[in-house]
């Protein structure tokens, strides 16, 4: 039997603190990684949480914070409610100038029932490679350059996502206050494209070009976002997710820009946080219309 721990390392483009605060705090960790109702980075503190692969078992996770040296190391025990075996994972960052090395040892899996396929050690490499190489990555090196607007809508997936992604839905919603839009053409799938212009209250037309990257339906949009211009100056990178909850949606959309001075020029000079939860607002609206 392999009693060797995983250990993982990856570089990050980010200060160590901004890595500590993904990993370590309530609001971090939702971001990427775990929907926690709580969590403190102190010795002792118990928190739960339930996962597993799409379509397959869900399993209660029960850990433990077992130790902590603020914005260098935290450990926390981890095992299955219901199953034999215990575990303990340990983040552990290393300043290296503006960048931040992180070291993820997860030992201990040999404990858990190695007949279930599930608890089988490639099975978490796979898990921490693809959150770590992937998702914490985005995240840590996104953050000064990301805008995110979220909103639960009283209506099921499917509606809010027929209501994004057709020409005869969005002309209703689409846009801050004030502002219209005409839909020349739109495609939703990989490799196509929505072209509208946006039209403002004061009459000023603005073209919008959206380069669809990947589709899944009543899941996921990705695309570039921008005016058409051959250059890509201005061009920011879009992901809108689809969260079922019951008979409601989470809708989050999550733009990311080229650089942080891009970022908050569209957000000071044309108020794209504030246009975003006008955009929110009115989609919540036509939902509710169409109940």
């Amino acid at each position: 039997m392999n009693t060797q721990p995983i250990v993982i390392e990856r570089i990050y483009n980010a200060p160590a603190e901004r890595v500590w605060l993904a990993i370590a705090s309530k609001e971090g960790m939702k971001k990427w990684y775990l929907n926690l109702d709580e969590f403190k980075p102190e010795v002792g503190f118990e928190f739960s949480f339930t996962g597993g692969e799409p379509g397959g078992t869900q399993y209660l996770h029960l850990s433990k914070v077992m130790e902590v040296i603020p914005g260098k190391k935290l450990s926390y025990s981890w095992r299955f409610d219901g199953y034999e075996g215990d575990s303990l994972v340990t983040w552990e960052l290393f300043a290296e100038g503006d960048k931040t090395r992180l070291r993820l040892t997860h030992a201990g899996i040999h404990t858990f029932p190695q007949s279930n396929k599930d608890f089988y050690a490639p099975k978490f490499t796979e898990g921490w490679t693809i959150l770590l190489g992937s998702m914490l990555q985005k995240y840590v090196e996104t953050t000064d350059r990301e805008i995110i607007v979220s909103r639960l809508l009283n209506a099921p997936v499917e509606l809010v996502f027929e209501v994004w992604t057709k020409p005869e839905h969005v002309a209703k919603w689409y846009g801050p206050d004030g502002f219209t839009i005409t839909t020349s053409d739109m495609n939703v799938k990989k490799g196509a494209e929505w072209n509208f212009m946006m039209h403002g209250p004061d009459g000023t037309d603005y073209p919008n070009k959206v380069q669809y990257t990947e589709v899944v339906k009543n899941e996921r949009l990705e695309y570039i976002y921008g005016s058409g211009a051959e250059n890509g100056e201005g061009d920011f990178n879009v992901t809108v997710t689809f969260e079922a909850q019951g008979d409601k949606t989470l809708l989050t959309m999550r733009s990311v820009f080229a650089t942080a001075e891009e970022r908050d020029t569209v957000v000071t000079d044309f108020g794209a946080i504030e246009g975003g939860n006008q955009t929110m607002n009115k989609l919540e609206a036509y939902l509710a219309e169409l109940k």
